[in-house]
């Protein structure tokens, strides 16, 4: 066979034209040439570590608050999450917006004292809060979970986007006698074109440029959800009629026994699903510890918020961000369900080019086959955007921590700036390497990708919370206790996934959050190392009384009841069913992850009687500084809004 003809033949047939191909050309043109335009042109005026890695904190809240969106948003949700979303439903949508009211709780707790101690670096921060040994490792930690999870996934999910939209499924490449996937050539295209300017203008050029491309990604996302919805009618349906086929068609498919347009999945009535959802743990269980881990302590998502001007333009940003994690189900998880309908009810899928094999098909196989031409562009750019500036932030943040936290600290501390920008660029050209040889053995025969990104993120996530969230919050919070969290953190994990491999992993996060929690509190208070508190006026030590008092009820209310549940459901009659019986029902939609929210309310709790009443702390504690946790009337606003419309979704939606 004859491989360039095959290659030619498979954009024949594709149903990508020329005016396709022009506007993804023009917008990889833009982005690199704006993106080197940035590197020059801060390279001319400033050479800092800060300016590099920073972006010498000059980004505004509309700035910050798209890089942010651009960073986050990639083919996980593209591809994998409208995997997810047409084999299991809008429940993975919970991802998203409860993201958004995550975005709010960091945005006023933990943003500001994170930007008040004017770090770079999150393991910078455990070195100032704990010790060397506590930062170092979870500099490794990141390390391994950007190389091996994030970046791997990432570039592989949007090579296989490309590789089935462009029809190249399968056909290989012969350079310099050795036969090469497509898949692989456009896994370092990508790369390619990310590292052509993130390398070398660092955090400038990634944030301004995550404007773009956030305008691209929602833009273009939009766009396909509109004509998916818009070919679920048919013929010349619209888009009122699509929205109406879909509602009629699982109306048909017994609504009440389909999980595809609930948010909260049942596990008698959809046991797949409710693996990977089980039912409210999204809203009281473990999803907080991957939505806190992530959007809290994670480098190159925050690194945008400790980029900004001042806090209260970071406080913005966030909140920005939080309106648009709010939509974007709509652009991923639509277009999944509507794949799913049209796999169920065109007349004739002979007639349609290329396949739905495995789940993350689903989005691919939707612009292959129902987009118009002209929009497939936008769509295409829409997938190739959050491609890019994932995989930019990633790599500008990978080098960040190397640099700093390994570097600077223990390889050459006395590196002059200009040296460790140097260092950092090639940083960021090894990680890219690494990633290349990686990609393929890691993530080669999954069916749904972003269930494989959650789940081992989610080894290290319990333990992020822990030893982070109380040495930001507790005074108490020993270097021991962290040291001793973060050995355990993923053996225990580990232990869960083999000994409990039934338990749906965002249940087992939870369990493994409240032993780590039970065990750092205990090292913490058995410490010999402390100093006398700082004082507390008395108004501020009523307020925090007050609130552990009404945090620590609810706390023994929740675990009450979540035990109340799981009593009575070894008490059930044989003939209880959840449509028949309350205990039946609770214990069908995870009611046992109410367990891990009394503990987050106890942790709360614990935090606020003892900074009120201990007469001691840890020698490196944290000021308690009341002031940083006063935000605008805009911010109260715009979070009682996202709070709102998510009240809202899940009244809709349960």
């Amino acid at each position: 066979m004859n491989t360039r003809m095959s290659l030619t033949e498979a954009l024949s047939q594709s149903g990508l034209e020329v005016i396709d191909f022009v506007i993804l050309l023009v917008y990889i043109i833009l982005i690199v040439s704006l993106g080197v335009f940035l590197s020059h042109n801060n390279e001319s005026k400033t050479k800092s570590a800060t300016d590099y890695f920073l972006a010498g904190n000059t980004l505004t809240w509309w700035a910050v608050g798209a890089s942010l969106i651009a960073a986050n948003i990639s083919t996980e949700q593209f591809i994998g999450m409208a995997g997810s979303g047409y084999a299991d439903g809008i429940a993975i949508a919970a991802y998203e917006i409860m993201a958004a009211v995550t975005l709010v709780v960091i945005g006023k707790f933990l943003l500001p004292v994170m930007m008040e101690r004017k770090v770079l670096t999150f393991p910078q921060f455990l070195r100032q809060r704990y010790n060397n040994g506590v930062g170092l490792a979870f500099s490794i930690f990141w390390l391994f979970l950007y190389i091996l999870v994030n970046l791997t996934s990432v570039a592989w999910l949007g090579a296989l986007a490309i590789e089935q939209i462009m029809g190249f499924q399968g056909l290989t490449i012969n350079m310099l006698g050795i036969d090469m996937s497509v898949r692989m050539m456009i896994v370092l295209a990508l790369f390619l074109v990310a590292g052509l300017y993130s390398v070398y203008g660092g955090m400038t050029s990634v944030a301004w440029t995550d404007v773009i491309q956030t305008v691209f990604i929602i833009g273009g996302g939009l766009a396909t959800a509109y004509y998916a919805v818009c070919a679920v009618a048919g013929g010349e349906g619209s888009f009122v009629d699509g929205c109406q086929n879909l509602y009629n068609f699982l109306l048909d498919r017994e609504y009440e026994k389909d999980a595809h347009f609930h948010l909260v999945v049942q596990e008698s009535r959809n046991p797949q699903a409710f693996s990977n959802i089980p039912g409210i743990t999204a809203i009281v269980g473990g999803l907080w510890l991957t939505n806190l881990s992530y959007w809290a302590f994670n480098q190159y998502i925050t690194q945008k918020g400790l980029a900004a001007r001042s806090i209260q333009e970071a406080q913005k940003g966030f909140i920005f961000a939080a309106f648009l994690k709010i939509v974007i189900p709509f652009i991923v998880v639509v277009p999944g369900i509507c794949a799913f309908y049209l796999m169920h009810n065109i007349d004739s899928a002979s007639q349609l080019q290329s396949a739905i094999h495995v789940s993350d098909d689903a989005y691919p196989w939707l612009i292959h086959n129902f987009i118009p031409t002209g929009i497939k562009g936008l769509a295409f750019i829409a997938i190739t955007a959050s491609i890019i500036s994932s995989l930019a932030s990633m790599l500008n943040s990978t080098a960040t921590i190397f640099t700093i936290d390994i570097y600077r600290k223990y390889i050459s501390p006395d590196a002059s700036d200009q040296k460790i920008v140097g260092v950092g660029r090639i940083a960021a050209i090894v990680t890219l390497l690494f990633a290349v040889i990686a990609v393929n053995p890691l993530l080669g025969g999954l069916d749904q990708a972003f269930q494989y990104i959650q789940e081992y993120s989610g080894f290290i996530y319990p333990g992020i919370v822990v030893v982070f969230g109380l040495g930001l919050l507790w005074k108490r919070a020993s270097a021991t206790a962290s040291i001793w969290t973060t050995i355990f953190a993923l053996p225990v994990a580990v232990a869960f996934k083999i000994f409990f491999p039934e338990v749906p992993f965002l249940l087992r996060v939870g369990y493994v959050f409240m032993i780590l929690f039970a065990l750092f509190v205990t090292i913490s208070l058995c410490s010999k190392r402390s100093v006398a508190s700082q004082p507390v006026s008395a108004e501020y030590r009523s307020l925090m009384m007050k609130w552990g008092y009404i945090l620590g009820t609810l706390s023994i209310l929740s675990i009450l009841v979540a035990a109340v549940v799981s009593i009575g459901t070894l008490m059930l009659p044989p003939d209880a069913t959840p449509d028949n019986n309350v205990i039946a029902y609770l214990n069908d939609i995870g009611f046992q992850s109410v367990y891990f929210f009394g503990v987050l309310l106890c942790a709360c709790a614990l935090i606020m009687f003892s900074n009120a009443r201990s007469p001691i702390q840890d020698p490196k504690a944290l000021p308690i500084n009341f002031f940083l946790f006063i935000t605008t009337r805009g911010y109260i606003y715009g979070s009682i809004a996202v709070c709102t419309i998510t009240l809202l979704l899940y009244i809709i939606f349960w």
